[in-house]
């Protein structure tokens, strides 16, 4: 069976990596995420630019902090926080 759609997006699935493992490499994450490292990048930024990740550069190696109390962006879900599908989809 193919898999032709997921409940979450592409975004969605890097801020639950970024969540998971904030200093996972942009290359791990489009390994676990199934995109390519510039979509990784381009969706990292998206998000920072949002104001749902920040970018921290520790040496050689960026860490990213999810802002958990930001609502979801879609009005059918803007009542319910990124920290609160984290942790449903954590468990």
């Amino acid at each position: 069976m193919t898999q032709s759609w997921t409940f979450l997006t592409n975004h969605g699935h890097v801020l639950v990596q970024l969540a998971r493992d904030p200093e996972q490499t942009m290359r791990d994450i489009a390994d676990k995420v199934g995109v390519t490292e510039r979509a990784v990048q381009l969706i990292v930024r998206d998000l920072a630019d949002g104001g749902y990740i920040t970018i921290e550069r520790v040496g050689r190696r960026n860490t990213y902090t999810v802002s958990t109390e930001r609502p979801l962006r879609h009005p059918a879900e803007n009542a319910t926080s990124i920290g609160e599908l984290i942790d449903l989809i954590h468990g």
